[in-house]
C-alpha cells in the first residue's frame, strides 16, 4: 500500500524477491515453504502474508527485516493433509482477519490476523482459490474453480450465505463501484 516494494512469488525457488519500485531493483529474498502463490500486504504496509500452496502453509513476514515472523498451518477435520493447499489471501482492513483460501480443501480458514490463531473453518465450493470483498467488506466472494460457482460470505457472522453460479473455472473475481 506504501508502493515502495514490489514482491514477486517464485515457485520454482520457494521464495518471494523484493523489488525496490524506486529503484526497480532486487533487492532481497526470502524462503517460504514450497510453491509460494499469493503474497497481501496488511493496510499500513508492516506485514505481508504469503501463502505456500504446496507446502500448506502461510508465512507471515515483517517487511521491514524481511524476515518470517509467523507460519501458519492449517488442519481440517475429515480433510487430508495433501488436500490444504493455501492459495488466495484477503486481509480485512480493520486489521482483524485474515481470510486463506485453502484450493482443493474446499475451505476458506478465518485468522484472527493479530494473534494469527486459526478461528474457523468456512466450507465453500470445490478448489477455492481467491477472493474479493464488497465495497463495504460486510461480504466476501470466494472463486471456486472445479464447482463453477462463487460462495458469498457474510463477514460479521462469518457464515456462507449463498453459492451463486458463474461457469467453468472461475480463478478470481473482481468488485467495481
Amino acid at each position: 500500500p506504501d508502493g515502495k516494494w514490489a514482491v514477486n512469488t517464485s515457485e520454482t525457488t520457494n521464495m518471494l524477491h523484493w523489488i525496490d519500485t524506486s529503484t526497480n531493483q532486487l533487492v532481497d529474498n526470502t524462503l517460504v515453504d514450497q510453491r509460494p502463490r499469493h503474497v497481501e500486504f496488511n493496510k499500513d504496509s508492516t506485514l505481508l502474508w504469503a501463502s505456500s500452496e504446496i507446502g500448506g502453509t502461510v508465512s507471515v513476514v515483517d517487511v521491514e527485516k524481511r524476515e518470517i515472523i509467523n507460519t501458519l498451518n492449517f488442519k481440517i477435520k475429515g480433510v487430508h493433509p495433501d488436500k490444504v493447499q493455501p492459495v488466495g489471501i484477503k486481509l480485512s482492513s480493520d486489521g482483524k482477519y485474515a481470510f486463506v483460501a485453502l484450493g482443493p480443501a474446499n475451505h476458506i480458514a478465518v485468522v484472527d490476523a493479530k494473534t494469527y490463531e486459526v478461528l474457523d473453518y468456512l466450507l465453500v465450493g470445490r478448489r477455492v482459490w481467491h477472493m474479493a470483498f464488497n465495497l463495504d467488506e460486510s461480504r466476501l466472494l470466494t472463486t471456486n474453480g472445479v464447482s463453477g460457482d462463487v460462495s458469498v460470505i457474510d463477514v460479521d457472522s462469518l457464515k456462507v450465505i449463498k453459492s451463486i453460479k458463474v461457469g467453468r473455472y472461475p480463478w478470481g473475481v473482481v468488485v467495481a463501484p
